[in-house]
């Protein structure tokens, strides 16, 4: 008899310690799976592959630093709510392209900005080439947001080169852009904070991340191609 108790006793203890070792294993798990879920899902964002991002974190507004006054324009002056204006704008832009020409250090400087930093910048959803100028610092693409990049970048080479960085012309540069593709540019600034990348306007806008929005962003352009 007192051998039947003690093996039932020890039964119940061999039970407890099988039950507590299940809860244990169970809690392991669920710890595991809570892990991973969590770094699943910082490092590849939603399912879909987008995130929240306003058109009005994108569009720069008002009148630019340094050069809006001295070519008397703004950002706003190109907005789909004013195509004239926004042709007259882009147009005036682009004529500085047309008449400008920079030769030496300016040159390869014009070309390092627009050709070789951050694989270039283009005119993709436009005309699609690798970049708005040819390795040589030639035109590469005949659309008017092209005539107004290059524009840009050559008046801020010529009058504020000594004043402003490569990135910071580049910046400008994206800035406008960004005017002439308001919302193909907000899905891919939609794609890249989804993939936790930094959204600024280079990051945005040069081919660093070309590609990026592709099956998930659309829109028309601002002023004619």
């Amino acid at each position: 008899m007192e051998l039947e108790e003690k093996e039932t006793k020890h039964e119940k203890q061999k039970n407890k310690k099988t039950d507590w070792e299940f809860y244990a294993q169970v809690a392991i798990v669920v710890v595991l799976s809570l892990i991973l879920i969590y770094n699943y899902s910082g490092k590849t964002g939603n399912t879909t592959g987008i995130g929240t991002v306003s058109a009005s974190e994108i569009i720069p507004q008002g009148v630019p630093a340094i050069y809006g006054e001295e070519l008397g324009i703004r950002y706003d002056d190109v907005s789909a709510s004013d195509p004239k204006k926004a042709d007259e704008t882009i147009n005036l832009l682009g004529n500085i392209d047309r008449i400008e020409t920079l030769e030496g250090t300016q040159l390869e400087r014009y070309i390092d900005i627009l050709y070789k930093q951050y694989n270039g910048i283009a005119c993709e959803y436009c005309c699609g080439a690798r970049s708005v100028i040819f390795s040589n610092g030639q035109a590469a693409c005949g659309c008017a947001h092209s005539y107004a990049m290059r524009g840009l970048a050559k008046y801020l080479i010529k009058s504020h080169g000594d004043e402003l960085t490569d990135e910071q012309i580049l910046t400008e540069v994206g800035k406008w852009k960004t005017l002439f593709f308001p919302g193909i540019l907000e899905g891919k600034a939609q794609a890249m904070k989804s993939y936790g990348i930094e959204v600024d306007y280079i990051n945005l806008t040069t081919n660093a991340y070309r590609g990026i929005e592709q099956g998930q962003a659309s829109g028309s352009m601002v002023g004619g191609c």
